[in-house]
């Protein structure tokens, strides 16, 4: 233990070193602790590893990750090759306990890491600056994207891709949705009052505790807005435009759906217990099969029409 070179075995890899590079530079790691001189009768000192035939102290880590820290102790900077993971330098800082090499890498990792990237949702600026560079708006996707909480009020985001879109929490008001793809898109939650919605393709879509009051989801052409198989579980549609709409199987229990404009509607086989339609026109509109329990249909301004063609 008194020679100044030392021999580290780590993990069958050899590096040779003295002992003031692994004691100076960072004096309470824990290589420091292994190999400063001098008895310790306070514990502060750990044994070394044992040698192996060579007389090299063993050290059972990463050799790959080692090298770039044993640097680090030698001259002060931390340089790292091309191919070498960041977050596996940081382990290994964390094991010896060399301290400066967290506050190094641990803003880079925050700051670079590709799955933070990934899944950080989108802001208002950035679905902007797409439109803006985009010609043509039917072109723009937005498939599977996560725009959870997002603020998209009275934006024209007609015919856009949402589609497996995260649009979970959304501020959505006035926003213009016409033509957009949002099949299986997650819209929980959010508050979509007075957005237009005609032509949708919404099949499948969750829309469950939304808020859709004043919604217009009737094209003038005739062509029906689709949210068949949609999850409307507690969502609020009073006093929206529905005619014409496709809700076939779709589910609506507990829905508020009082002043809405439902003629012609396709509601055959979707789940209405304890909806409320009160003073809602379903003049013409299909319920066949529907689920009707418990359902409010008090100062209906038409006679219900319970239809015998599924549509």
């Amino acid at each position: 233990m008194s020679s100044e070179w030392l021999t580290l075995n780590v993990g069958g890899k050899y590096f040779v070193t003295t002992r003031s590079t692994l004691t100076n530079k960072e004096p309470m790691s824990m290589l420091a602790r292994m190999f400063s001189q001098g008895d310790d009768d306070t514990g502060w000192r750990i044994q070394p590893s044992a040698q192996d035939q060579n007389g090299a102290f063993m050290i059972d880590r990463s050799p790959t990750y080692f090298e770039p820290l044993l640097n680090y102790l030698r001259h002060g900077e931390l340089i790292l090759e091309k191919n070498i993971n960041p977050a596996g330098v940081l382990a290994e800082a964390r094991f010896y306990g060399i301290e400066g090499v967290f506050e190094i890498l641990e803003p880079m990792i925050a700051k670079y890491s590709p799955d933070e990237k990934e899944t950080a949702p989108l802001t208002r600026r950035d679905v902007l600056r797409a439109i803006l560079s985009t010609s043509a708006p039917h072109e723009l996707r937005f498939q599977g994207v996560n725009l959870a909480g997002t603020d998209l009020s009275r934006l024209d985001l007609r015919n856009i891709n949402f589609k497996y879109a995260n649009l979970h929490g959304c501020r959505l008001c006035g926003t213009n949705f016409s033509g957009c793809n949002l099949e299986r898109a997650d819209l929980s939650g959010s508050n979509m009052e007075g957005a237009q919605l005609l032509m949708v393709r919404m099949l499948c879509v969750n829309l469950e505790a939304a808020c859709l009051k004043g919604c217009n989801f009737e094209d003038p052409t005739g062509l029906r807005a689709n949210l068949e198989g949609a999850n409307l579980k507690g969502a609020n549609l009073e006093g929206s435009n529905m005619a014409g709409i496709n809700l076939r199987v779709a589910t609506l229990k507990n829905a508020k759906l009082r002043n809405c404009d439902l003629r012609a509607a396709v509601l055959a086989g979707a789940d209405l217990e304890f909806c409320d339609f009160s003073g809602s026109d379903l003049n013409e509109a299909n319920l066949r099969g529907a689920n009707l329990k418990e359902a409010t249909f008090d100062f209906m301004l038409t006679p219900l029409h319970m239809s015998q063609t599924v549509r």
